[in-house]
């Protein structure tokens, strides 16, 4: 097809205005369950702007100010995952649909192709990068604080605008990993002749890995479900669920596999839910999160490790499964192994969070009584080697139990009894 042609840009148009189009419904429908429907000063349309920006790879700023005679620090660095994680299967499965009959791609077919989706991916988010601009008043109408801001001409107000050249630049690196992903984790998305040789490599233990991931996400969506049934704040679990349920599912996988996490919570506002969290990290000082000290406060923590047990077995053996029976079970090892070493580098990095806010006037409250502060980064070593160390486990272990299965290109012995002399 020329990469010209109408055909090719509507096909790029389509999955990108599909991917934008879905990660604000997600967007605007979880915000409203957190209650910013009713944020005055026509604020939500900008709010939600705001988080389909981050979502899309983009950089958002929070400014803080009281005026002359006070101080105020906001900072923000967190990724609404659900948004993402809907938008990215959104746009990869319309970006591949044109291909899937195809056996073999040229590269610069596919290149074209990528080219064609980055530039309106990057159009569509320079606009929602410009909505994404707010001011808000911090204090209440008619509090004290507020009456003497005003008087003193230092009312505190924090905000938030979009850092467009940031935005455009990490935007462009999230859309060409997203397209990158497809490509090697779909089974029938052509490739170039050249990489053919990597299919049985890369692609068994890639899809497995990004089966593992969302298998996660749908198993944390159907407990979020049921708390949110059983245990009452419904339209708080359900914002969490549509904002940031990867996040905690993928935190949960890394923790189940004997990851570990460091963080702390300080102030009026922390992690939403679960509420375990919020315990293990409340305090000044740094606390390590892993299953330990999740049991500590609560048993059930270690059902982590036995879910994790059977998801990472259960990816071996689709790893497996969807490869070429001539390969070794030291060779799914490597592979899955890879695969998962490179998932957990990217969850570390993707479900790291850092929100800070701070404000004084006259004295009258400081940094740690007006603001608050929460911290969660990984560990990172620990946690990306045991995922190297379990990938090559259940990959090794995964071949093996695979072995009595049908998969694509397993050769059966014949049958003596069915020879014909």
């Amino acid at each position: 097809m020329n990469s010209t042609s109408p055909k090719a840009w509507r096909d790029a148009l389509a999955a990108v205005a599909a991917g934008f189009a879905v990660m604000t419904a997600v967007a605007a429908a979880g915000l409203a369950c957190a209650g910013a429907a009713d944020l005055q000063g026509g604020a939500f349309p900008h709010v939600v702007a705001a988080v389909v920006v981050m979502a899309a790879g983009g950089d958002i700023g929070v400014t803080g100010d009281a005026g002359l005679l006070g101080g105020a620090d906001a900072s923000l660095s967190v990724l609404p995952l659900s948004v993402s994680l809907a938008g990215a299967l959104t746009t990869g499965y319309l970006f591949l649909r044109p291909l899937r009959h195809r056996a073999v791609a040229r590269p610069r077919e596919l290149l074209a192709r990528g080219a064609r989706s980055a530039l309106l991916w990057l159009v569509l988010l320079t606009l929602f990068a410009l909505l994404a601009d707010h001011t808000f008043h911090v204090l209440d109408s008619g509090s004290p604080l507020e009456d003497l801001g005003n008087l003193l001409d230092s009312s505190p107000t924090v905000g938030f605008r979009a850092d467009l050249p940031a935005t455009l630049l990490f935007g462009l690196l999230w859309i060409l990993g997203l397209l990158l992903i497809a490509l090697l984790v779909s089974r029938r998305a052509p490739l170039p002749a050249g990489l053919l040789r990597f299919h049985t490599a890369v692609r068994p233990a890639a899809f497995a890995t990004a089966v593992l991931l969302v298998g996660y996400v749908v198993l944390g969506l159907v407990v979020g479900l049921v708390a949110a049934a059983t245990q009452g704040h419904a339209a708080r679990t359900l914002a969490v669920l549509l904002l940031g349920l990867p996040n905690l599912a993928w935190i949960g996988l890394t923790l189940g596999f004997g990851g570990a996490w460091q963080g702390r919570v300080e102030g009026p506002f922390g992690l939403p839910v679960p509420q375990l969290l919020d315990r293990v990290l409340r305090g000044p000082d740094l606390s390590t999160l892993d299953v330990s000290s999740l049991a500590e406060h609560d048993g059930r923590a270690w059902w982590l490790v036995a879910v994790a047990v059977v998801a990472l077995l259960a990816t071996g053996v689709l790893a497996a499964v969807r490869s070429p029976a001539g390969v070794r079970p030291w060779q799914h090892a490597l592979h899955l192994a890879v695969a998962l070493a490179l998932a957990t580098l990217a969850v570390c990095l993707l479900c790291r969070v850092q929100a800070r806010f701070g404000l004084s006037l006259l004295g009258i409250g400081d940094d740690s009584g007006l603001g608050g502060t929460v911290e969660l980064t990984a560990s990172l070593w620990r946690t990306t080697g045991l995922g190297l160390l379990w990938g090559a486990v259940a990959g090794f272990l995964g071949a093996l139990l695979a072995r009595p299965l049908h998969h694509p290109g397993r050769v059966d012995e014949p049958d003596p009894a069915r020879r014909t002399p």
